[in-house]
């Protein structure tokens, strides 16, 4: 998997917001940083560890902690690595303990290994404000594609993970997953943000919230 990385980027302000697709899921992995202090937070690594890291590197940001929306082994396969290589914490919400923990069984299942179980060094709750440098992410649960999905807010952009996509939404079929709690946290706690707020998707290309509330065919 190693170079498949594909990179977008842009920043607005101080806030820096890089994404790569990576692994074998095109999984996106976001780096978002602050641009007058060099801080960093990686979101969602889920392949390609030494691809993320390389790009860390050439924005010449540190990596300070490593934020998961959920734990699929399509978000989270690199975790160990890059928590290993940077010292830098791992931080989910508890709902999304049981992944963690069936992790190698998730592996079995989709039958490919991305990394290492990752180490969980704390918890994210509704509410809590993650800082990177000067910037600051909200967090927003968001359940329904997991049990403790996450969503972060920073400025005018949300990292929603799998919970919404560009026409479309996150799947409900896996352990844990509910349509009806999906549909009712995105309604609640997504649509209500700005419709300018741009958002970064766990797979596919980013959208709009008004875009998502006008079109898409499962929130009209």
């Amino acid at each position: 998997m190693r170079g498949a990385a594909i990179l977008k980027g842009g920043s607005t302000g101080g806030m820096i917001i890089e994404s790569l697709t990576v692994g074998p899921f095109m999984e996106n992995v976001f780096i978002l940083g602050c641009g007058e202090t060099g801080e960093a937070a990686i979101i969602d690594p889920g392949a390609e560890a030494e691809s993320i890291l390389e790009r860390v590197e050439s924005l010449g940001l540190t990596v300070k902690r490593i934020i998961g929306t959920h734990c699929h082994i399509d978000h989270v396969g690199a975790v160990q690595e890059i928590r290993e290589k940077t010292g830098a914490g791992f931080y989910i919400h508890r709902n999304e303990l049981p992944l963690v923990e069936s992790y190698d069984y998730q592996c079995g299942i989709f039958g490919v290994r991305l990394g290492e179980k990752p180490v969980v060094d704390g918890f994210i709750e509704e509410g809590d404000i993650i800082t990177v440098g000067n910037v600051e992410a909200g967090a927003l649960l968001t359940p329904g594609h997991s049990p403790g999905g996450l969503s972060f807010v920073a400025g005018d952009a949300v990292f929603a993970g799998d919970t919404l996509f560009a026409g479309s939404i996150g799947r409900t079929d896996l352990p844990g997953g509910s349509y009806d709690t999906l549909i009712r946290a995105i309604r609640e706690k997504l649509l209500v943000l700005p419709a300018e707020t741009r958002v970064y998707c766990g797979h596919g290309p980013e959208t709009t919230i008004g875009r998502e509330k006008w079109t898409n065919p499962f929130l009209v």
